[in-house]
């Protein structure tokens, strides 16, 4: 006999849809946007109409000159992306006094969906794929931020932010990235009003000295390897940095203004459970977390990408 559907849970997706986890930061980066269906469309734009100046004359009788702002419209589609964890009816009757298994269980999974998407975030905004063919650069050697005696990260971010057809509004770098620019003497000497021999920045004084809305710091580690082997962890958020234009109030049609990227998101984020009475001697329940998203980028020069700003570590 076939199995109910996953009913929806109003308490458990309440749970779901308040988690957060601060250490991640892909809400912030691409920020999330309602699609109206599954399958949406999309602009992305070429800037240059955007800053080429027709001729604005015009005769007392005639019509001005018209113009249209290029872009790609493009056809995407939003993907599932959920999590299932058993919970057996004993470990219902065995829970301590106020604690709820299944609420427990709906914040875990909604950490692991989010963790995910940290990393397909990451691995859209890092690639330099998503980019115009000027708006990126590779460090190396003496030039990258760990390098304290010889790089000069003022003047790469600086060049970076002077270079963009709109200047960045955020800086994305990972927590390694962010500890050498923070301790780096050239920083921490315009922070401290001192020879920058010791100290570290903080978030806030970086934006603001290169006029930036704000810093975010990537927190997340990721285990590369199977289940059951010795856990290789790894940061999501890499070397690289990136400086990206970010418009809140921009969508997938236009409106608001240009923006570097966003995500689609179709409904919300939902909970729900399932009985499943083949879990165990007494049965069980099934909980789901899930929701329905895709990360995209809609103006590729809205972003400077400076990758290996630091070495790997040794």
């Amino acid at each position: 006999m076939a199995l109910a559907p996953f009913t929806i849970h109003p308490f458990l997706t309440s749970i779901a849809i308040a988690y957060r986890n601060p250490r991640l930061i892909a809400d912030d980066v691409l920020p999330r946007v309602p699609v109206g269906a599954q399958v949406f469309r999309y602009r992305k734009y070429a800037l240059g109409d955007a800053f080429t100046v027709p001729d604005t004359r015009v005769g007392r009788k005639s019509q001005p000159n018209q113009i249209e702002f290029g872009y790609e419209e493009i056809e995407s589609q939003t993907e599932d992306h959920a999590l299932d964890s058993p919970i057996p009816q004993a470990d219902k009757e065995n829970a301590p006094p106020n604690v709820n298994p299944e609420g427990k269980a709906t914040e875990t999974l909604a950490d692991l969906v989010l963790l995910d998407r940290e990393i397909r975030a990451a691995q859209l905004v890092f690639n330099e794929a998503s980019y115009g063919p000027a708006n990126k650069t590779t460090l190396a050697g003496t030039d990258q931020f760990s390098d304290f005696a010889n790089s000069d990260p003022i003047s790469v971010i600086q060049g970076a932010l002077d270079s963009m057809i709109l200047r960045g509004s955020i800086l994305v770098a990972g927590r390694a990235v962010w500890s050498a620019l923070a301790r780096h003497p050239q920083i921490v000497r315009a922070f401290n009003g001192n020879d920058g021999s010791s100290g570290m920045a903080t978030r806030a004084f970086v934006a603001q000295l290169f006029e930036l809305d704000q810093v975010l710091v990537g927190e997340g580690w990721l285990n590369s390897s199977k289940k059951g082997q010795t856990p290789v962890l790894s940061r999501v958020w890499g070397n690289d940095l990136a400086l990206l234009y970010r418009n809140a109030n921009a969508d997938t049609q236009g409106g608001g203004g240009f923006s570097f990227g966003m995500t689609g998101q179709f409904g919300t984020r939902i909970a729900g459970s399932i009985v499943d009475p083949n879990m165990g001697m007494r049965g069980g329940t099934m909980v789901r977390v899930g929701e329905s998203v895709k990360e995209i980028v809609t103006a590729p020069d809205l972003g400077y990408l400076i990758q290996s700003a630091v070495a790997d570590a040794a």
